[in-house]
């Protein structure tokens, strides 16, 4: 072979192993390819996405009854009739109905309406077969901040609609009325009133979390929050299965703003605190060594436990520390 040729092909050589070690270093790509169509992902999750309409019974600044009437949206899990929406929707309505994708309103059947305030999850029931019911996603290992989602439900009651976002933060924690809510998606979709209820789906169009509140505030946009379905299936199982959510009870009424522990200011008569020795006025600092400073952190720990469970109590008496011990056991249905 020619010097020349053989010079020729170590050149080219060396070029093809220059471009080699060059792309190893760059980043690795991002994936380009386009979203899946948002109009695919509503035209699978629409026809299990209802309208919820209700109506209670108020009174006005003269003690004079009126009726109120309000919306929010829900979503079909199983095709004989049951609807997951918020405990907020529904909660005190006299009446309940709901209207269906394809425009049938049918009325609910208010003795098959369970609810939960504590997780702000409803399943109501209506007489309805061969529904539509959405598809479940999982909400914690598959979603990332950043993922696409679509919130789709019944804003201002003016029908369903869906409005695009992306999933800002997981695992968030909110205080909505008094009521802390956990494990939240926080999305950038819009949010309106109505919305409440219905699904927040991924572009799979499965349903990764429970619309259920937003930042109402002058100069906050894009922070809208939904229950995720990883924690709310259990839930709502259950409220399926035996129409309440079965808890570790302790038997105290709490004083709510009290931030050096949990201040007792009521114990139920024969309840689990009251055979442990607490009384009211009583602070408790620690649940099996958990550290408690606030309500809800006591209530969070407590539900954490298991019905039957026997557990060690710190608490002030006095501004002496005192250990007691109580067995946990169910609460009563609502």
């Amino acid at each position: 072979m020619k010097r020349t040729n053989i010079k020729y092909l170590l050149t080219c050589l060396i070029i093809l192993i220059s471009l080699f070690l060059w792309t190893s270093c760059l980043p690795p790509t991002i994936d380009t390819s386009p979203l899946p169509s948002i109009a695919d992902v509503v035209a699978k999750i629409k026809p299990s996405v209802v309208a919820i309409n209700t109506e209670l019974v108020t009174y006005d600044i003269f003690n004079r009854p009126y009726t109120q009437e309000g919306a929010g949206s829900g979503w079909i899990i199983d095709e004989d009739g049951l609807i997951v929406t918020n405990n907020h929707v529904v909660e005190g309505a006299t009446t309940i109905t709901v209207t269906l994708a394809d425009g049938t309103t049918l009325p609910v059947d208010m003795s098959r309406v369970f609810t939960d305030p504590l997780t702000d999850l409803a399943v109501l029931e209506i007489n309805a077969t061969n529904l539509s019911p959405a598809d479940i996603g999982d909400s914690s290992d598959e979603v990332r901040v950043g993922d696409w989602v679509v919130a789709i439900g019944n804003p201002l009651g003016l029908g369903i609609s869906a409005k695009e976002g992306i999933i800002s933060r997981l695992g968030v924690s909110i205080t909505v009325s008094g009521q802390t809510l956990y494990d939240l998606i926080e999305t950038s979709a819009a949010i309106n009133p109505g919305n409440s209820g219905g699904p927040l789906v991924n572009m799979k169009g499965e349903v990764i979390g429970i619309t259920s509140a937003k930042i109402a505030m002058v100069g906050v946009e894009g922070m809208g929050y939904a229950l995720s379905t990883n924690m709310a299936i259990p839930i709502i199982n259950e409220l399926i299965n035996t129409g309440h959510v079965v808890r570790p009870w302790l038997g105290v009424v709490l004083h709510p703003t009290y931030d050096k522990g949990a201040l007792i200011t009521y114990v139920d008569s024969d309840s689990p605190a009251d055979k442990a020795g607490l009384e009211p006025d009583d602070v408790i600092i620690s649940l099996n060594g958990q550290e408690i400073s606030t309500a809800q952190g006591l209530i969070q720990a407590i539900h954490s436990c298991q019905v039957g469970q026997r557990v060690e109590i710190t608490f002030l008496r006095d501004e002496a520390t005192n250990i007691t011990y109580a067995t946990l056991t169910e609460s009563s249905p609502p």
